[in-house]
């Protein structure tokens, strides 16, 4: 049997936040704070216009490095459009190769002209399963079981701590195991 080939709607995030090319980069900044992100995705003026996307690189390079006031200068001013999408059923070969001939980290995923998620080279990489071949001695499986569960509910800038302390309360609870 052949595995399933997955496609980049099988990866991409859902929740897109998105901004008006109106909207000032001061309140581009302000949204992208609000929610940590890295990118939002310019709304089109009509059905038959194209995206644009506003990343953090666009504000930085293109307003805070020249000193310029974000509350003066508008989206449409210092974002890409139109921005290279991918479509929802591209193989993730097809989006790596996309993402390399490119040089973009992310990209607006459309569907029958529709925008319906986001994909990211970070997505290609962390949410692709992989099979790896479980660990063979019991501390280690616990530590990976541990860290598992906690993966579904933390946030990721708290991921690392949280797993040295699962791995820590493994070890010893492992040690009162071995006293007992």
């Amino acid at each position: 049997m052949l595995p399933v080939q997955l496609t980049v709607a099988d990866l991409m995030t859902e929740e897109v936040f998105t901004i008006q090319s109106t909207a000032t980069v001061a309140q581009a900044i302000a949204l992208m704070q609000a929610h940590k992100l890295r990118s939002l995705i310019v709304e089109r003026n009509d059905f038959q216009d194209s995206y644009g996307i506003l990343t953090e690189r666009d504000v930085v390079c293109k307003v805070t490095a020249p000193g310029l006031d974000p509350h003066l200068i508008n989206v449409f001013e210092v974002m890409r459009k139109p921005c290279i999408h991918f479509y929802a059923t591209m193989t993730l070969r097809e989006a790596a190769r996309r993402f390399q001939e490119t040089g973009i980290q992310r990209a607006p995923v459309l569907q029958a002209g529709n925008l319906i998620g986001i994909i990211s080279i970070t997505d290609l990489l962390m949410k692709q399963p992989i099979n790896e071949p479980p660990p063979q001695d019991t501390l280690s499986q616990r530590i990976q079981k541990a860290i598992r569960h906690v993966r579904v509910v933390s946030d990721s800038q708290d991921q690392l701590a949280q797993e040295c302390l699962i791995a820590w309360e493994v070890k010893e609870a492992l040690e009162t195991d071995r006293q007992l």
